[in-house]
């Protein structure tokens, strides 16, 4: 992409002595604040935000191109950046938050910036308090498919916009009356029938998962247990409220006999399958 820069800065650059630092600014999608951090040995003041100085902190190199390939590239850093914990990370605070990755000259910020790769932040993975980031370019949207492939089963989210589901009706709201771990505790006020909510969401509505969600694997209507497909990041308290709707199996018939939305079911249940297709002569 095209980049105008300051006449300041284009002689800075031209004088061959820079005194140029990376920073990033990332933008969570959900939850959460701006955060700002950089490379630059202290923090630095830049656009009305704080970046903060970064230990441990090794980028790779910026691949960029002037096809459609996406723009990449990885970092790795200490899980200290602005007070985000291992457990925000693991909690998706920054799944797919928007990122802007841009160059300043750190003896004079009045020179603005010059910008290097604007998208998305990819696979994050967690080891012995490092993480490593994937940074994907603006044209990563373009490499997502455009059509859909037939399958027995629905494609789309329960509740999504080709789904059109109301979820307000299929919601209930409760609190956690006892604990077994992060990934599985019990509402003993629930009476729904057994697995009424496998595959549905749950969100924490209090305590320290806030606003968090995770998918519900089972539920035991004998003793209200909820158990998750994954354990929540931080702690669980007796007494913590949530809100979880239904699941869905996207079935035509839980389609048809649980939520009355046939007419917009996105499957295709009676095309032959692979195994069909594949036979020959008088097979069956």
């Amino acid at each position: 992409m095209a980049k105008s820069l300051d006449p300041n800065m284009q002689a800075h650059l031209d004088s061959g002595a820079m005194t140029l630092v990376m920073c990033w600014k990332i933008t969570p999608r959900l939850l959460g604040t701006v955060t700002g951090f950089t490379e630059h040995l202290t923090d630095i003041d830049f656009g009305g935000l704080t970046y903060k100085a970064r230990s441990g902190f090794s980028p790779t190199a910026i691949r960029q191109s002037s096809d459609l390939a996406v723009d990449n590239f990885d970092v790795d850093f200490l899980l200290d950046f602005d007070g985000t914990e291992e457990a925000d990370l693991i909690g998706g605070l920054y799944d797919f938050a928007d990122i802007e990755v841009f160059l300043v000259n750190y003896n004079d910020l009045t020179m603005g910036s010059i910008p290097m790769i604007r998208g998305t932040i990819g696979e994050i993975t967690i080891n012995r308090g490092q993480a490593n980031a994937e940074i994907r370019g603006l044209a990563q949207a373009l490499q997502q498919g455009v059509l859909e492939q037939y399958s027995p089963t629905c494609r789309a989210d329960l509740g999504d916009s080709q789904c059109k589901v109301n979820l307000a009706a299929f919601t209930v709201t409760g609190s956690l009356t006892s604990i077994n771990s992060n990934k599985q505790f019990a509402d003993s006020t629930r009476t729904e029938a057994n697995d009424h909510f496998n595959g549905g969401l749950l969100t924490w509505t209090s305590g320290n998962n806030d606003q968090l969600k995770m998918e519900v694997k089972d539920f035991n209507s004998a003793t209200g247990e909820f158990t998750l497909y994954q354990a929540m990041p931080k702690p669980i308290q007796i007494g913590d409220t949530y809100s979880v709707y239904r699941g869905c199996d996207k079935t035509l018939a839980t389609c048809k006999n649980i939520f009355n939305n046939v007419v917009n079911f996105r499957g295709e249940p009676h095309v032959p399958g692979r195994d069909q297709i594949l036979q020959f002569g008088g097979q069956r």
